[in-house]
This record gives structure tokens, C-alpha cells and sequence, in this order.
């Protein structure tokens, strides 16, 4: 499951009874749905018409406060404006705590216990691992105990409520990160480009080369088959005495010829004086 995939639809059943009710009722609302169950985001019930009323009224203002806390801030701004606002039960401490994780999350990844000790107000570290496990087991955050280096180390937390006073900063933030992007990637792909047109132009002088070579060798191979023929003639001169340019047939009748005219012309009887 992804998380925050159903942190919406736990609200819906408070968004459609908020509809018809007011004062003390849309107050009444505020306080259960700050207490259910796996309602973690409060933006939607905020913006109610019967909801926005309670910041006008002086005996329910307190009520759209404590909504703006769930939404927004954290524990430590509850013990800041206690006085202010309703008492909380356990269960909305609870809750809390783990929306103050979250925010606390989005800053930094590494949690020190000891900053979660104090931004909490626990008693001891054994009390803030369960507080956390349990907030793992409800999806609202994904990470790990390190219970050497005592600190959690954050891999995912779910999205929070953004105050309406922090979306320009947000919308700057999140422009400034595209701007950053986009310079990224641009430079990734003059980089991909120079890289493509270094290997097209290495491919280029390797067929080069290859073909020189091919060249290179042929002449060789052809001068060395020029070189064995004329020794091959040279040799034929030198020790068989025939004449290497008349073909086979020739010198062979040329030489029975001289032998058959040696044989018939008869001997001279050489004179005694």
C-alpha cells in the first residue's frame, strides 16, 4: 500500500456531516476528527464554509485553531499555545506526535533521538521507538531504528497540510528545483551528444584504419607473390639451363630435335698421318 493512499478518505465522512453543521456541532466535528483513526490531512475540512465560521466566533475560535495545529504545526507548538486551545486526549497527542515526526522528517533525513526526545516531550528513548513503530505500522512514515547510533533514519514520510503563508515559498522552492533540473538535463544531454558524436567519430578513423590496413597488407601479399615468381624464374635459369619464357611444348621438341640430329649424323674417321 502507498502511503497516504487512504488518509483522504478517512476525512470524507466528517467533510459530508460538517455540511449541516454549525457552532457547536462543526465544533464537536473538529474534536473527532482530530482524535479518529487515520485522519492525518485536514486541508479539505479547513476550507468548509460551517468550518471557516468557527474563526469568527469568540466561543468556538479555539476550535479552528486546534484544526490549524492538526494541519500545520507541531507538538511543540501545541505546549507553546496550550492555554489557547482545547485540552487534547491521548489519542490526539498521539496523532501529534506523529504529524510533528513528519514535519520534522521534511527537513532532515537523520533524526537523532535526542532531538526527537525533546521536539516529542517523551520520557525515555524506549516510549519514542514504540511511538515510531507505530507510525510505521500506519503508513504515515517508512524508515529505520538505529539503535547503535540512536537515530532514525527516514526513507519516506507522508505529505502534510501546506499553510497557506508557505506556498509561495513552496512554488519558489519547487521552481528554483526545476530551474536546477532542467540545467541538470541539459547538460546531460550535451553530454550524451558529445559522447554519441565521439563514438561515430571513432568508428569513423577505426574503418579508416581498417581499410589502410587491408591495403597495406594486399600490396604486401602482391610484392611477396612478385618477389616468389621471378626467384622461381632465376632459378629455373640458373640450374636447368632452358629458356624459362618458351612454353613446355617448345623446349621440349627443341631438345629431342638436337638429340635425334646428334644420333643420325654419322662419325668422322679422323686421317693417320
Amino acid at each position: 500500500m502507498e502511503l497516504g493512499q487512504n488518509f483522504s478518505a478517512k476525512l470524507e465522512p466528517f467533510l459530508l456531516m460538517v455540511k449541516s453543521a454549525k457552532g457547536a456541532g462543526a465544533a464537536k466535528l473538529v474534536q473527532d476528527a482530530t482524535a479518529a483513526p487515520g485522519v492525518l490531512v485536514f486541508s479539505e475540512l479547513l476550507e468548509m464554509p460551517n468550518v471557516q465560521e468557527l474563526s469568527k466566533s469568540e466561543q468556538h475560535s479555539k476550535f479552528y485553531s486546534l484544526l490549524q495545529l492538526f494541519a500545520y504545526k507541531t507538538y511543540q507548538d501545541y505546549l507553546e499555545h496550550k492555554d489557547a486551545l482545547p485540552p487534547l486526549n491521548n489519542a490526539q497527542i498521539t496523532k501529534l506526535k506523529y504529524l510533528s515526526i513528519v514535519s520534522l522528517a521534511s527537513e532532515r533525513r537523520i533524526l537523532p533521538y535526542s532531538d526527537l526526545l525533546k521536539a516529542l516531550d517523551m520520557p525515555n528513548v524506549r516510549e519514542l521507538e514504540d511511538l515510531i513503530i507505530d507510525a510505521i505500522y500506519q503508513d504515515i512514515l517508512r524508515g529505520k531504528l538505529d539503535q547503535k547510533e540512536e537515530q532514525l533514519e527516514v526513507e519516506y514520510t507522508m505529505g502534510r497540510d501546506v499553510e497557506p503563508a508557505s506556498v509561495e515559498g513552496l512554488l519558489a522552492a519547487l521552481q528554483n528545483w526545476a530551474s536546477t533540473t532542467s540545467a541538470v538535463l541539459s547538460t546531460l544531454d550535451a553530454k550524451i551528444n558529445s559522447i554519441a558524436a565521439e563514438t561515430t567519430h571513432q568508428k569513423s578513423v577505426k574503418a579508416e584504419y581498417e581499410k589502410t590496413l587491408q591495403q597495406n597488407l594486399k600490396e604486401v601479399h602482391d610484392k611477396n607473390k612478385d618477389k616468389g615468381a621471378a626467384a622461381r624464374r632465376v632459378y629455373e635459369r640458373e640450374n636447368m639451363g632452358m629458356d624459362i619464357d618458351e612454353p613446355l611444348e617448345v623446349r621440349g621438341g627443341k631438345n629431342r630435335k638436337a638429340s635425334q640430329d646428334s644420333a643420325a649424323k654419322p662419325l668422322r674417321k679422323r686421317n693417320k698421318f
